[in-house]
């Protein structure tokens, strides 16, 4: 199956040489590039079938990344956001996870780096390596403190789940957590829902804050 990508980034080189490199790779289907937020967004919008993954540059005239992933994060839940910026730092990486982003790469990164969190994010649904995740560790606000649930409440999050949990932070795919948990891959799902309503986040990249905000999985256990 194709991993139907676009690509947000308002340096024409830059966009176009990656478009060619990520082409190369047989499961990778360019299906547009944008050159910055607002024509990303009109192009969803008259779109007749959405992509699986956008690659987004953060600093983008009319409309940049923070805002058009934001703003995608609501409108278009089901696709996932991949920040590729010259921007390292904890702050830029906070902001971009923040408001939706499922991974988080610089522009100088390899290309077969830029492949594998691709590959990550369309299976698992993030990437987040070790800066990332440490990162994440300074999020304090992604959700309103009146509606955030957390770990404190009577049986929010049962033992098994919080098998699955870990296994889902780890980025094993849901056939290999039912491996390793000796379960089936539907009940794998069936546990997943429930955390990410019990969590109440919206996808996988959520779900793995949420964790780690609330000291469910060790990040010295994750790098």
């Amino acid at each position: 199956m194709k991993i139907n990508l676009v690509l947000a980034d308002d340096e024409e080189l830059f966009r176009v040489g990656m478009a060619h490199i990520l082409s190369k790779d047989e499961d990778i289907n360019i299906v547009h590039q944008a050159c910055n937020g607002k024509e990303l967004l009109d192009y969803l919008a008259g779109a007749e079938l959405l992509p699986d993954i956008i690659i987004m540059d953060i600093k983008m005239p009319e409309l940049n990344g923070v805002e058009a992933t934001k703003t995608i994060h609501k409108a278009y839940p089901e696709i996932s956001i991949i920040a590729l910026t010259t921007y390292n730092t904890k702050p830029f990486i906070r902001n971009m996870i923040q408001v939706g982003a499922s991974a988080y790469l610089v522009k100088n990164s390899p290309p077969n780096k830029v492949l594998h969190t691709i590959k990550q994010v369309y299976y698992n649904g993030f990437y987040y390596d070790a800066e990332v995740m440490k990162a994440i560790k300074g999020i304090t606000n992604l959700a309103n403190k009146n509606d955030a649930k957390t770990i404190f409440d009577d049986e929010l999050i049962t033992p098994r789940e919080k098998d699955v949990l870990e296994l889902i932070c780890h980025q094993y795919t849901s056939q290999e957590i039912a491996d390793k948990l000796f379960i089936s891959k539907r009940t794998v799902e069936v546990h997943r829902k429930n955390l990410l309503d019990k969590a109440n986040v919206k996808n996988i990249a959520g779900l793995v804050i949420f964790a780690i905000q609330n000291d469910l999985v060790l990040l010295s256990d994750m790098e």
